[in-house]
């Protein structure tokens, strides 16, 4: 029977990060499954708890959102350590990457029974991030901008939390001159946002890259590029079912290392953080994290 160390984000998803894990918690228990609970004080500390658990052995639990899921799965890529998700954040974008189901006892069921499968994460290296490991998306421009007015929402969550971040966003944008390095090759562009995606979802869904797979060693870089606000509104739109990839002003390449630079300041996140600005670099790991899952990863 598996052994799991939980770490539990205690804010995740505007409230508390143990309502998740409760019930999952109950369901392990009953089975025979050993739990142990410990919440993280900061994403550092969280990363410090995963470690010292994965060292001994123990199936980690990131209970939280994306934030957490990146920063534990960060800590435990490279390593023999099984990572496991319970979902209990604003967007759940990896979560729901793995197809990971969200009634608790289906997921206790793949943490108890599931076999650790081996995912891809990306290495991240900027001014502020040297060589730490993300696991769904680094994206920048716009996206970085509406995901910071996303998280400071007080009354908005999940999907509309991100969409009225979006608005605002757009309200004071202007197109940046990205410069993007995708395997040696360059593309110059004006726009709004370049997203390099290991996982296909972010903003609580949305469908940035339809085409990526947690599991194919490439990353798939969407590059937006200018076109009227009207237009990027109606992308807002088409982002939940991935009908964007159809417009002209919607470049996407697949890669294994990218290089994201701006002619300003322009912001970029990972995992539902944003912390950091451009230039970043962007590399995948292939298989680096093994991961809990059941049936096909997207």
């Amino acid at each position: 029977m598996r052994q799991f160390t939980a770490v539990v984000n205690p804010t995740a998803g505007g409230s508390s990060g143990a309502a998740g894990l409760l019930v999952v918690a109950r369901l392990l228990r009953e089975a025979g499954a050993e739990l142990d609970t410990q919440y993280s004080r900061s994403l550092e500390h969280a990363q410090e708890l995963a470690r010292q658990a994965g060292e001994q052995g123990r199936v980690v639990l990131a209970v939280g959102g994306d934030g957490m899921a990146g920063c534990v799965g960060g800590a435990l890529s490279g390593t023999d350590a099984v990572l496991g998700l319970v979902p209990a954040g604003r967007g759940n974008d990896f979560a729901r990457a793995l197809g990971l189901p969200t009634d608790p006892a289906e997921l206790a069921d793949v943490l108890l029974n599931g076999s650790p499968r081996p995912v891809d994460t990306i290495e991240v290296e900027s001014a502020v991030h040297a060589r730490t490991s993300v696991l769904g998306s680094v994206y920048s421009g716009v996206d970085a901008v509406a995901n910071l007015h996303a998280n400071s929402a007080k009354l908005l969550r999940g999907s509309a939390s991100y969409y009225a971040g979006g608005l605002r966003a757009m309200a004071t944008w202007r197109p940046a001159a990205f410069r993007v390095t995708v395997d040696g090759v360059e593309y110059e562009r004006s726009g709004y946002s370049v997203v390099a995606a290991n996982s296909g979802y972010y903003g609580s869904g949305r469908n940035i890259a339809p085409g990526a797979r947690i599991d194919d060693g490439l990353l798939d870089v969407v590059i937006i590029r200018h076109a009227p606000r009207h237009l990027f509104f109606a992308m807002m739109n088409e982002l939940k079912t991935g009908a964007h990839v159809d417009r002209p002003e919607v470049e996407i390449v697949q890669g294994k290392e990218v290089r994201i630079e701006a002619d300003r300041a322009v912001p970029y996140g990972t995992d539902g953080e944003v912390n950091a600005t451009l230039p970043v670099t962007a590399r995948v790991q292939p298989g680096a994290l093994k991961v809990l899952h059941r049936g096909a990863p997207h």
